[in-house]
C-alpha cells in the first residue's frame, strides 16, 4: 500500500466513525491538496441542500458577468426586497428576521455598489444581497458560467427563501466534490482574470462565521492559517468549504457537508473533527511530496 493509499484508508476509517455518530444523518467530504496532489473523498458525489454555500456559486456567476463587461464592482444596484419565484413568477420577500445581515435590509430604497453586496453576501451571509445579485446576473447565466468552467455538482436553481419553488421540490444543491471543483476554479483562474480570482478569494477570506474548518485545525496551525471559505447552516444541515492557506506552501481545498436532524452542535463538532483529520492527512502527504 502506497503512502497516499494509507492516508486515504486512515481518513476513510476515522471519518466513517464520525459519520456513524450522526445516526441517520449524512456526511460528504472532498479534499484536494495543491502541494502533494493528495485527493480524497467520502460520499463526495452525494447531493446535499446547499444552504448558504450556494452563495459561492452566485459569487462566481457575478464575476463571470463582470469579466463579460455587463457591469463592474462599482456599479450601483437599487436595494429592494421583492423577488419573483422561479416556479410561477409569484412575488416573495426575504424575511429580515431570518437573515444574518441587517445592513442590506437597512439600505432598502437606496443603492449599494455591486462589490459591497458581494461582500455582504459572503462575509455576513446576507440572503437579501444574494437574491439581489442572483437577480442581477440571472439564474440561467449563473448556471452557464459554472458549465463553461466544467463545474459539476453545484446546482443553482432559485433564489434564497423562494418557498413556492422549495415546496415544489426545487432546491439549490451541492456535492462536496462540486464545491471543491468550484473553489479550485476560482483559485486557478479558470475563466477568471487574476484580479477577479484574487478579489473572490479576498472576500471569502473575510468570512465572519467560524464554521468547522478553522476550529478543527491544531491550535498552532490555526494561529497562522488563513481560510477563504463559506459556511452554510439551516435547520438540518451544517456545511463549511474553503481554501486553507498555510505559510510556505500552496493551499489545500476541503468541503465538509453534514446533514442530520437535531442539535446543530453535533454537526458542527463533526465538521471540526473532519477538518482536523484532513489537516493531518494533508500535512503528512506534503511531507512525503
Amino acid at each position: 500500500m502506497s503512502r497516499a493509499e494509507h492516508l486515504q484508508a486512515t481518513l476513510a476509517s476515522r471519518a466513517g466513525e464520525i459519520a456513524a455518530g450522526l445516526g441517520d444523518g449524512a456526511l460528504g467530504v472532498s479534499v484536494f491538496d495543491y502541494l502533494s496532489g493528495f485527493a480524497w473523498g467520502l460520499d463526495g458525489d452525494r447531493w446535499f441542500h446547499a444552504a448558504s454555500t450556494i452563495k459561492v456559486a452566485i459569487l462566481a456567476g457575478l464575476f463571470d458577468a463582470i469579466e463579460r463587461g455587463r457591469f463592474t464592482l462599482d456599479s450601483r444596484l437599487h436595494v429592494r426586497n421583492r423577488f419573483l419565484s422561479v416556479l410561477d413568477g409569484q412575488p416573495f420577500r426575504v424575511d429580515a428576521r431570518r437573515d444574518a445581515d441587517d445592513d442590506v435590509h437597512a439600505s432598502i430604497g437606496k443603492t449599494m455598489r455591486v462589490g459591497e453586496l458581494a461582500r455582504h453576501m459572503i462575509v455576513r451571509s446576507s440572503n437579501l444581497a444574494a437574491n439581489l445579485l442572483l437577480d442581477l446576473v440571472g439564474v440561467e447565466e449563473t448556471r452557464a458560467a459554472l458549465a463553461a468552467r466544467d463545474i459539476t455538482g453545484v446546482d443553482v436553481c432559485r433564489g434564497v427563501e423562494d418557498e413556492r419553488a422549495f415546496e415544489a421540490g426545487l432546491s439549490n444543491r451541492v456535492t462536496a466534490d462540486g464545491i471543491v471543483g468550484l473553489l479550485r476554479a476560482i483559485r486557478d483562474g479558470r475563466g477568471f482574470s487574476p484580479e477577479s480570482s484574487k478579489a473572490m478569494i479576498d472576500i471569502l477570506m473575510d468570512q465572519e462565521f467560524a464554521g468547522g474548518i478553522a476550529p478543527g485545525l491544531p491550535d498552532a496551525i490555526r494561529a497562522v492559517a488563513r481560510v477563504a471559505h463559506k459556511t452554510g447552516d439551516i435547520s438540518t444541515v451544517s456545511h463549511d468549504a474553503g481554501l486553507v492557506f498555510l505559510p510556505g506552501r500552496p493551499p489545500y481545498v476541503v468541503a465538509i457537508l453534514a446533514a442530520c436532524a437535531g442539535d446543530p452542535s453535533a454537526r458542527n463538532e463533526a465538521l471540526a473533527a473532519i477538518s482536523g483529520l484532513v489537516y493531518d492527512a494533508v500535512a503528512a502527504a506534503g511531507e512525503a511530496a
